[in-house]
C-alpha cells in the first residue's frame, strides 16, 4: 500500500465500524493515502446488505479499504487481531461502551498491550450523563435543536443527510491526524480519542445557542427566522422552475434593481438602508416576485452570474449528475462496488496539490484480504473462518 504520494502514506488503521460515523473516518484516512483494515465478523458488516435510503452506505463509505474477516468467539482470531493492532498506527471503532471489552479489546487491555497505537473510538455521547446511550444521526438532531431550527418547534426536521455522522467522522480524521502529529514530535504513547455525535450537533447549533446566550431572544427556526438582507428568498422563474436569490451586499442591490427594472427602489429615499429595506419587504418582494417571474431560470443564471449575485437553481440529488461543475474533471471519481459494478462520488471536497483525491477506489468483497493480511502478520496456520472468507473472495 506504500508508495501512493499521498500526506498518510505509510499510516496503517484498522477499523472495527459500521453504519456511517467510524466508516467515513476510515473513508476519508484512506483517500489521504492510509492503508485501511476493515476487520468484519464471519457473517459480515450489516449495512453490507441495507437497502433503500441504506443502499448507499456501505459502498459509499468503505471503498479503498482492505475487509478482513475475524470471529472474536474463536480465541485464535481474537490473537490475530492484537497481532494485526500491533503492526498498527490507529484503531477506529464504535461499539458501545463495554462491548470491546468483553472481546478482549478495552481501552485498559490495549493501553497495556499496544501502548503506541491511537485509538478512536466513535460514539453516541462523550463522557457524561448520557455516555452509556445509543444515539442516531436523528435522534442527536432533535436532542440538540437542530430539527426545531431546520422546521419548528411543532414539525422538527431533520437535515436530509447523515449530516452529523459524517461531521463525526471528520473529527475522528482531524483528532488521529494532531495525534499522528504529535507523535511525529517525538511522543512514542498513542492517544485515547473518544468523538460524540450529540457534541457534532451541539457545534451545529452552536451559533444559535451562543445568540441566546448574548441576547436573551430565543432564536427562531429557518421557516421563521427574520430575514438580515431585503432580497433572500426563493422565487418561480417563467418555465416553471424555482431559483433562491441572495441579495446580500449594497453593491448586490444597486445592480439587481437596475437590472430588473426596478430602479423606483433605488428612488426611494425611504430605502437607503439595508435595515429600511428588510422593514420594506412586504413592498419589495413582490415587485421582486414580478421582475423574476419574467425570466426564464436560463436567463436568470447568466443574470446573476454576470453581476456576481449569490443564486442557486433548487436541485435535487439526481439533479446533480448534469451540472457542468460537478461534472468538470476531478468533481466526480468512478469507483467500483464489491460485486463489479461502477458507481460516481463527489471526490473528497479538497485539492491536494491541484489533484483530486479518490479515484478508482474499490468496495473489497468481504473478507478478500484475509489471507493476504495473515500472511504479512506471519500466521501460517489459517483457522476455518478465515479459509472460508479467502474463499469466498
Amino acid at each position: 500500500m506504500a508508495g501512493t504520494g499521498l500526506p498518510l502514506d505509510g499510516v496503517r488503521v484498522v477499523e472495527m465500524t459500521h453504519m456511517v460515523m467510524g466508516p467515513s473516518c476510515g473513508m476519508i484516512l484512506a483517500q489521504l493515502g492510509a492503508e485501511v483494515i476493515k476487520v468484519e465478523p464471519p457473517a459480515g458488516d450489516k449495512t453490507r446488505s441495507l437497502g433503500g435510503m441504506g443502499t448507499s452506505f456501505f459502498p459509499l463509505f468503505n471503498r479503498g479499504k482492505r475487509s478482513v474477516v475475524l470471529d472474536f468467539d474463536v480465541p485464535a482470531d481474537r490473537e490475530t487481531m492484537h497481532r494485526l493492532l500491533a503492526t498498527a498506527d490507529v484503531f477506529l471503532e464504535n461499539f458501545r461502551d463495554g462491548l470491546l471489552e468483553k472481546q478482549g479489546l478495552g481501552s485498559d487491555e490495549l493501553h497495556r498491550r499496544h501502548p503506541h497505537l491511537i485509538v478512536a473510538g466513535h460514539k453516541g455521547f462523550l463522557s457524561g450523563p448520557y455516555e452509556h446511550r445509543p444515539a442516531l444521526d436523528e435522534v442527536v438532531q432533535m436532542m440538540s435543536g437542530l430539527a426545531a431550527m431546520t422546521g419548528t418547534k411543532e414539525k422538527p426536521q431533520r437535515v436530509g443527510s447523515s449530516a452529523n455522522d459524517i461531521m463525526g467522522g471528520m473529527f475522528g480524521v482531524i483528532s488521529i491526524l494532531a495525534a499522528l502529529y504529535q507523535k511525529r514530535g517525538g511522543r512514542t504513547e498513542g492517544a485515547d480519542i473518544r468523538i460524540g455525535l450529540f457534541e457534532n450537533c451541539l457545534l451545529l447549533v452552536a451559533q444559535h445557542m451562543v445568540e441566546y446566550e448574548m441576547t436573551g431572544n430565543k432564536p427562531r427556526s429557518m421557516p421563521e427566522r427574520e430575514h438580515a438582507w431585503p432580497i433572500y428568498d426563493i422565487f418561480a422563474t417563467a418555465d416553471g422552475n424555482r431559483i433562491f436569490i441572495g441579495v446580500v451586499t449594497e453593491g448586490h442591490w444597486q445592480s439587481f434593481c437596475r437590472e430588473f427594472g426596478l430602479q423606483e427602489f433605488l428612488e426611494d429615499p425611504t430605502l437607503c438602508t439595508t435595515t429600511d429595506r428588510i422593514l420594506a419587504r412586504a413592498k419589495i418582494i413582490p415587485r421582486a416576485v414580478e421582475a423574476i417571474g419574467r425570466c426564464t431560470m436560463a436567463e436568470l443564471c447568466a443574470k446573476l452570474d454576470r453581476l456576481n449575485i449569490c443564486f442557486s437553481p433548487i436541485n435535487r440529488p439526481e439533479d446533480l449528475f448534469d451540472d457542468p461543475h460537478v461534472l468538470r474533471l476531478g468533481g466526480l471519481v468512478n469507483n467500483v462496488d464489491a460485486d463489479g459494478t461502477a458507481f460516481r462520488v463527489p471526490a473528497l471536497p479538497v485539492e491536494w496539490n491541484g489533484a483530486h483525491l479518490g479515484e478508482g477506489l474499490k468496495v473489497a468483497a468481504l473478507g478478500a484480504d484475509t489471507l493476504a493480511v495473515r500472511a504479512e502478520l506471519e500466521l501460517p496456520e489459517i483457522p476455518s473462518t478465515a479459509k472460508a472468507a479467502g474463499r469466498r473472495a
